[in-house]
């Protein structure tokens, strides 16, 4: 069995506290990056072969995730006269704060992760290879809080997993509060 991936040290989550940040995430390919540097570190060049993409779009995609705190380089290593660096996350998981922004005092809804997986898992979906369950249940804030901490868990452990095997796999979790219709209180027997 393989070292915990990755082959570097990071933080165990990070709070995302600005729009940028959100924005930094919220983009198809930057997400992608922030997978692939679960793995392990990778310089443009290994990113822009895994991505087939030019080095050119995915250095400036590397560049907002650096400079939006995501990224930092981990290491570096002399390739002829040139320094190439290989750059890796900042911490295994990313989550964002549900701050109101100043100008308008509301919650900025620029990043949805169950679109992003509603989006990847289509075409499992069609090959009915789609794993998936959705419940409600009516129970109290603290309850509610408990199941998200034990999810929040199994994601650390899904992100250490060893990098193995030919498929990549997706794994998208929540709890949220519903407008799901409930039962009246039942009336007591007279």
């Amino acid at each position: 069995m393989a070292d915990t991936p990755p082959d570097y040290e990071l933080a165990d989550r990070m709070a995302l506290t600005s729009p940028a940040q959100v924005r930094a995430v919220g983009h198809p390919l930057r997400t992608t990056i922030l997978q692939l540097l679960h793995e392990r570190a990778a310089s443009i060049t290994e990113l822009a072969t895994a991505l087939d993409r030019p080095k050119s779009t995915v250095a400036h995609h590397v560049e907002v995730l650096t400079r939006n705190g995501l990224l930092r380089v981990v290491r570096t290593r002399r390739v002829r006269a040139i320094e190439e660096r290989f750059y890796g996350r900042t911490a295994r998981l990313f989550h964002v704060t549900a701050e109101p922004t100043f100008a308008t005092g509301e919650v900025s809804g620029d990043f949805n992760d169950f679109e992003v997986a509603a989006r990847e898992s289509a075409t499992a979906f069609e090959r009915g290879e789609l794993w998936g369950f959705l419940r409600h249940a009516r129970i109290p804030e603290e309850q509610a809080s408990h199941f998200w901490s034990r999810m929040a868990e199994l994601v650390e452990e899904f992100d250490r997993m060893p990098r193995s095997g030919d498929t990549v796999y997706g794994f998208a979790v929540g709890i949220y509060p519903t407008e799901h219709p409930t039962l009246p209180t039942p009336q007591q027997p007279q």
